[in-house]
């Protein structure tokens, strides 16, 4: 049994960012992932074509542009170009209608027409405070906001959004459906305090950092952190399936980018049973449903300027999207699922070749859903975009319950790790004044299961390794995260 300092199961987003946070303080780290490949959710692999990439999980990335893990990691400076399309995302309507959030704020709120002055007033203030209110929500469990300005912002906004009032201040169709969409990354019940936090989160990065797609695709974004590992000394197991902890007896301390479920099935029983009985009521929210498709031509919406958004919502108006989303949630198919379209080649045309490009959607279906959802998704792209179905080449489905044999993070296809109710983005995945300490003596849980939650912005590793360093080697010092600086000197008990 080999020696090291710190072990990491999984090498998603979090796991990938403790590997960086524990290698630049000097520790001996070494990850497993029991796919082939790293990556997690940032996974980019050829599907049909070796000259088109496809996305299997993640995107688009507004955390990453936001985040202050990835801030301070500066991806730029490390070779991934982080593009901005002009218009961040649409939402298309009946009637050859759509409402589209460009970059501009001053450029949405002219597109809204009445609603304009209201968007402004929704999202101007969050954006002068964008960092503040990004550094508030991704921020650990003991963090005090740095001022209460963000603090109320959010909070005022929210509740407002939450309780369903929101959608009165508007005047047409257009602005309140833009923004349902973006509450509807939640994934979950619609109007709730979680959700309306989401849309004031996202919503207002979209005319900030924006919402950029990695060119090249996901998979820049964990190169760059792995190849920041390594050059630090750190080694990747790929292809090995940790099924017990004590495979890992080697290590001083062990991270786990798995979900509670996984934490569960890893420990085998040693947990306290307060503390697994806690896990096991852990709640998982509803599933995606993938689609990928090679298609020969930009998708043709109705409305041309669709075609300029990085990112496309399906839901129709907000009312209908609030009864779909809701149902969901409540286990309940009712087919005409939500719908997130993606075409990379709109921001990154090097991702496409002549007739051939990559197409990526996500439909939100009930947990465990088993039903294939190409039909689901062609149909719901068709109604904004007529004639979409026939410039499908080829097309990969992947349903809910498969989502979780593909990353068993991903626990019936909930690609959260966890069901986002006001509740669970407090206390992930317990109530506890440090969510990544486990019971277990040097065991942390470091996924998205844990404060702050889904995303791409690695925060929830970051945070517990910055814990596993105090508590378990002394470490309060933050290692610098800019490209070549020197880990620290980290000094072995004899």
């Amino acid at each position: 049994m080999s020696t090291t300092d710190v072990a990491i199961v999984g090498t998603g987003p979090n796991g990938l960012a403790a590997g960086v946070v524990l290698a630049r303080a000097g520790l001996r780290v070494e990850l497993h992932e029991a796919a082939d490949s790293i990556g997690g959710g940032l996974r980019t692999a050829s599907l049909f074509d070796s000259g088109v990439v496809h996305d299997l999980c993640s995107a688009v990335h507004p955390m990453a542009a936001a985040s202050p893990f990835l801030r301070a990691f500066d991806l730029p400076a490390r070779g991934v170009e982080l593009l901005r399309p002009e218009i961040a995302y649409a939402h298309p309507l009946d009637g050859g209608r759509a409402a589209l959030a460009h970059r501009s704020l001053a450029r949405t709120c002219e597109h809204l027409g009445a609603d304009g002055p209201a968007w402004r007033r929704l999202m101007g203030p969050l954006l002068e405070r964008s960092e503040e209110v990004v550094d508030l929500v991704l921020s650990g469990p003991r963090t005090l906001p740095r001022t209460s300005a963000a603090a109320l912002l959010l909070a005022s906004r929210a509740a407002l959004h939450g309780s369903g009032l929101g959608a009165a201040l508007f005047r047409g169709e257009e602005a309140p459906a833009l923004l349902t969409g973006v509450a509807a990354h939640a994934v979950g019940k619609l109007p709730s305090l979680a959700s309306a936090g989401v849309a004031m989160l996202l919503g207002h990065l979209a005319h900030g950092t924006g919402w950029p797609l990695p060119r090249g695709g996901s998979g820049r974004i964990a190169e760059a952190l792995a190849e920041d590992i390594t050059a630090h000394g750190g080694v990747f197991h790929t292809g090995h399936h940790v099924k017990d902890l004590a495979e890992l007896r080697g290590a001083r301390v062990v991270l786990l980018d798995t979900s509670p479920k996984g934490l569960l099935a890893l420990a085998g029983g040693r947990l306290p049973r307060a503390y697994a009985r806690g896990l096991e009521r852990f709640r998982y929210g509803p599933g995606a449903a993938k689609v990928d498709f090679l298609v020969s031509e930009p998708i043709p919406w109705a409305d041309p300027a669709v075609g300029r958004a990085g990112t496309v919502h399906l839901g129709g108006t907000h009312a209908e999207m609030v009864r779909q989303e809701t149902a969901n949630a409540r286990g309940v198919r009712t087919g005409k699922p939500f719908v997130l379209v993606v075409d990379p080649a709109v921001a990154d045309p090097g991702r496409a070749l002549p007739g051939k490009r990559p197409v990526w959607a996500y439909a939100h279906v009930p947990n465990g859903d088993p039903i294939d959802p190409y039909d689901l998704v062609r149909a719901r792209i068709e109604r904004y975009a007529p004639g979409f179905g026939d410039t499908v080449i080829a097309h990969r489905s992947v349903a809910a319950a498969a989502y979780e044999t593909y990353n068993p993070n991903y626990v019936g296809g909930d690609i959260g790790s966890g069901a986002m109710t006001l509740y669970q983005s407090i206390a992930r995945p317990l109530p506890r004044l440090d969510p990544y300490r486990t019971p277990l003596p040097g065991v942390f849980l470091c996924s998205a299961s844990t404060p702050p939650g889904p995303g791409v912005h690695g925060m929830s590793g970051y945070l517990a390794a910055l814990s596993a360093l105090r508590h378990c080697f002394g470490i309060c010092e933050v290692p610098d995260l800019a490209p070549d600086s020197a880990p620290l000197a980290f000094q072995r008990p004899g």
